[in-house]
């Protein structure tokens, strides 16, 4: 006798079930495996940091909509007050409102720029790899000439001679920061194209673009993260230091370095409000990418 009410069996396979939306799809297959695989205190502790750096400079003209170019003759260097929540500077503008435009040139810069030169580095790392094999030796030739060349120099030549704006800047950091990345990619793509899955897709007819989209992309996916987020840091990093030679964003527009390099021609005087808060701008955006990357590669070695 069945223990059902009715007195019939029912098969569970054959109930209807809500099919999952494109939400719980997505989740489910890759996001949660994202998250679980490489979620890491230093992860989520970097991650805070950055988005709340994102937030600071885009949100902040939100709650505090106030012209960072707007000069107030009367409030010259004034310490941080509840009217100036950062002070002022020597022309009496709204620091904050500074930071928080600097915030966005300098982020902008910074991730748009390691967009640049990860594209750049994987397109010829990929490219190295998959060539033939004369073709690879001519490539790496090059690539040992570029990596040769000090980079420092390269881009305090190259933002002498471009007109100084955010997007030359981003042109220039990205095209000459990809080379340390492309031998990365060259070599990883190189051990990964001799797996036994890839020498099966090319038994099945599989072109050399498929096997780099589908196979040694997907592979190289994680290395390729970490990389990135150590490459923002070095571009901020970099723009800081052209920043503060004269060569980042030019006056009046603000950045976080060339905030820093204006307070220290004046911090004999006094304002430390004018070094403080740059410096700490800067050193919590490399900060939050040096941590988001270490927790990324300490779960990709599984520690």
């Amino acid at each position: 006798m069945s223990s059902h009410p009715t007195g019939m069996a029912v098969n569970t396979r054959l109930v209807a079930r809500p099919v999952p939306g494109l939400f719980t799809r997505l989740w489910t297959g890759s996001l949660s495996h994202w998250v679980g695989q490489y979620s890491h205190p230093m992860t989520w502790t970097g991650l805070t940091i950055f988005v709340l750096l994102l937030l600071f400079s885009w949100g902040g003209p939100w709650v505090y909509p106030a012209d960072p170019l707007a000069i107030h003759a009367n409030h010259i260097l004034l310490a941080p007050s509840w009217r100036f929540p950062l002070g002022t500077d020597n022309l009496g503008r709204n620091m904050l409102a500074r930071m928080m435009a600097g915030g966005r040139v300098t982020l902008e810069v910074g991730l748009l720029g390691s967009f640049i030169a990860l594209f750049m580095g994987v397109l010829y790392g990929m490219s190295a790899a998959l060539s033939p094999r004369w073709l690879d030796k001519v490539l790496m030739r090059l690539l040992d000439a570029l990596l040769a060349l000090p980079g420092l120099v390269l881009m305090i030549f190259f933002a002498a001679l471009v007109p100084l704006n955010a997007l030359s800047l981003v042109l220039v950091l990205g095209f000459l920061s990809w080379p340390g990345l492309a031998r990365i990619v060259r070599n990883e793509a190189l051990a990964y194209k001799e797996r036994d899955y890839v020498l099966a897709a090319r038994q099945f007819g599989a072109g050399t673009f498929y096997i780099a989209r589908t196979h040694l992309m997907r592979s190289m996916l994680p290395i390729l993260i970490v990389n990135a987020t150590f490459m923002v840091a070095d571009l901020i990093l970099a723009l800081s230091g052209l920043s503060f030679l004269g060569l980042g964003i030019q006056p009046p527009h603000p950045s976080w370095g060339g905030l820093l390099n204006d307070g220290l021609q004046l911090v004999i005087i006094g304002p430390w409000w004018l070094i403080v808060f740059p410096g700490l701008a800067i050193f919590l955006a490399i900060v939050a990418m040096n941590v988001l990357g270490q927790g990324l590669l300490a779960r990709l070695e599984g520690r």
